[in-house]
């Protein structure tokens, strides 16, 4: 009889080797779809990577994939490591976004570096406050974050769709509904042919990797993720931890609104988030709950993105196939996940007749 049971805990080097061959089955298994269906798996990933690396426009578009990803994986681990599960991060990047939206669209006037400061603040706060609400239904309540940072993410999709659709509707857009794009003084300036959001990013990544691993706060933090009771036994304030912990990762996910509203969109839209804060889930799972490595698996899951979409029209593949490729490279990267914790064992039944002692 085979049966699950749990194992001990895997070495770095045992989980490197579990994700090694998660990755390489789910190659073999892509490549035997694209066969089936007629196509070389050899030249349809060699595609996908020339897809995303191939032209200077096409790498500028996989920075860009990346950077929404990497700030809202690494506000999302925070949550995470105090196992707050914090699916709200659609929403609060939307909230942020709409925070950071408002000051562009009524204070155009200011000097660009101190309207793009502000918008960020702004945006930071929005998606914290948004954070908060869950974060204290638990701390008081004892709710479970994860059935209410859900819903709040309908919430925020809906206050925003009032807002295109009502007081912000752009007047000049002929009947459409659709908010006003950005004033020139909003909009995030370019480093290297990028906008600047990917050095915004990557500082990110270095503070949260200093703020979970070296300070207090991300030590009590670890601590109250591990055991409610040696937290309190530790004269933690719990529900102050948990307040802090999400509005820092609420913060960071409204930070990425506001970056993607201003340096991408250059508008406030519905369409901000389009499922960027559930991606991050995968992601900010995948890395560990580690800040470096965040920042490698969001840059591999827009090359992924970025491949995918070339591929459509490189070989006429339908963007049904592509997401099938994609699905199934998921699959499998997220199913190697379960043999670092667990593995199948056969067990024997006992067979006993009767009269047996």
């Amino acid at each position: 009889m085979l049966k699950i049971v749990k194992k001990t805990e895997a070495t770095g080097k045992q989980k490197v080797f579990i994700n090694v061959m998660g990755i390489v089955a789910a190659l073999v298994v892509a490549a035997l779809f694209l066969a089936f269906t007629g196509f070389n798996p050899l030249q349809v990933y060699g595609a996908m990577l020339d897809g995303a690396f191939g032209t200077s426009y096409r790498f500028t578009q996989t920075v860009v994939n990346t950077v929404p990803l990497v700030i809202l994986s690494l506000g999302i681990a925070i949550a995470f490591r105090m196992k707050f599960w914090n699916i709200g991060a659609e929403g609060q990047m939307l909230m942020g976004g709409f925070l950071g939206a408002f000051f562009a669209y009524n204070f155009g006037d200011l000097p660009k570096p101190l309207l793009l400061l502000v918008m960020l603040i702004a945006g930071a706060i929005g998606g914290g406050l948004w954070g908060l609400i869950p974060a204290w239904l638990k701390a008081k309540f004892n709710t479970n974050e994860s059935i209410t940072t859900l819903m709040l993410n309908y919430v925020a999709l809906k206050w925003v769709v009032y807002l295109q659709y009502g007081p912000w509707k752009d007047p000049k857009a002929m009947g459409f509904p659709r908010m006003p794009v950005f004033p020139d003084n909003a909009i995030l300036p370019n480093l290297f042919g990028v906008h600047i959001g990917w050095l915004i990013a990557l500082v990110l990544a270095v503070l949260v990797y200093l703020f979970l691993n070296y300070s207090k706060k991300g030590f009590e933090i670890a601590i109250l993720g591990e055991s409610e009771n040696t937290a309190r036994y530790a004269g933690i304030n719990i529900p102050k931890t948990i307040l802090v912990a999400v509005f820092l990762s609420g913060a960071l996910c409204g930070l990425a609104g506001i970056i993607q509203a201003s340096a991408v969109n250059n508008e406030m839209s519905i369409a901000l988030a389009n499922g960027l804060g559930y991606t991050a889930i995968i992601t900010t799972w995948l890395s560990g709950l580690s800040a470096p490595v965040i920042v490698v698996v969001c840059t591999l899951f827009a090359v992924l993105t970025q491949g995918g979409s070339y591929i459509q029209t490189a070989f006429g593949i339908s963007s049904d196939a592509a997401a099938i490729l994609q699905a199934l490279i998921l699959f499998f990267v997220l199913g190697s996940e379960f043999f670092t914790k667990y593995k199948f064992v056969w067990q024997k039944k006992n067979h006993q007749t009767k009269g047996d002692n």
